[in-house]
């Protein structure tokens, strides 16, 4: 997906939210700006907004000397996510259709995003899931589990920290021994690591590997050769989140977006509206 009109206010904003949670001085909080909008209008927006993001995030660790920023809000994050863990089980445990409700969960799980305007804080969380999980869900979550057990190998991509711990619950559900699991590679924005995963305890349930790049989406040429292999090899891509929606979308490998549209550039891509939740084969 190329970057939009709509797309830089976005990346705009995630800029000032880095430089304000990580620099006092109001003068190097401009430098630091102006060099970051430099970057963005210089970009090729032909690439996907993951792409421009990638290249900012790395501005900003470098300028702040700092290689996680957002290692607390990680933290803090999976710490929420943990505590719904005995609620959200409960759930799953008195559904007539487990299946769809795990679907439902981890596309829900979405709403634990720093880097989207729609973040959620710890006191809300409980109140804005029960919306979400009131709305209609778009698209067919028992495809997911039809093409799931089909597969021979399968990739799950994941998004970002805390709601790998929703992830966990649809993990369980599917075939574990089918499943490759993948974080990002180093430290962007919120995203899981091969730290948040082990945090989650993911790595009990399926294999888990890192993709070996700090874009916040899936941009297969920045990725390691372990990576691709199992990308090539996977009949299934289980796709989290808006950015690997960007960066793989109309790739032709047989994959399965799982997402909350939050904004109008996804909206009118995937063609659902803004704040659905979405399992798109």
């Amino acid at each position: 997906m190329k970057t939009q009109y709509e797309c830089i206010p976005c990346l705009v904003r995630q800029a000032s939210e880095a430089i304000a949670l990580l620099i006092e001085d109001e003068q190097e909080r401009e430098r630091l700006m102006r060099r970051l909008l430099g970057e963005i209008a210089s970009s090729d927006w032909r690439g996907s907004p993951p792409a421009v993001a990638q290249r900012m995030h790395r501005i900003i660790r470098e300028a702040t000397k700092n290689k996680d920023p957002y290692n607390s809000i990680k933290h803090d994050m999976n710490r929420i996510a943990a505590c719904m863990m005995p609620r959200m089980r409960g759930m799953l445990k008195k559904s007539e259709n487990p299946g769809e409700l795990a679907v439902r969960l981890a596309i829900a799980g979405n709403l634990l995003d720093s880097g989207a305007k729609t973040q959620i804080s710890k006191e809300d969380l409980p109140k804005c899931l029960d919306k979400l999980l009131a709305q209609p869900l778009h698209g067919d979550a028992k495809a997911l589990f039809r093409e799931a057990g089909r597969a021979g190998n399968i990739l799950y991509l994941a998004d970002n920290a805390g709601e790998i711990y929703f992830d966990r619950l649809l993990l369980e559900m599917l075939p574990a021994d089918k499943i490759t699991f993948a974080v990002r590679g180093g430290p962007v924005v919120n995203d899981a690591t091969m730290e948040d995963a082990n945090e989650a305890k993911i790595p009990e349930i399926v294999h888990v590997i890192s993709n070996g790049s700090d874009a916040p989406g899936t941009i297969l040429d920045d990725t390691s050769p372990e990576f691709r292999l199992c990308f090539g090899k996977a009949d299934l891509i289980i796709a989290k989140g808006q950015g690997n929606y960007e960066t793989l979308a109309g790739r032709g490998k047989k994959t399965c977006f799982m997402l909350t549209v939050k904004c109008p550039a996804i909206a009118q891509n995937i063609g659902e509206p803004v704040g659905s939740m979405v399992v798109k084969l």
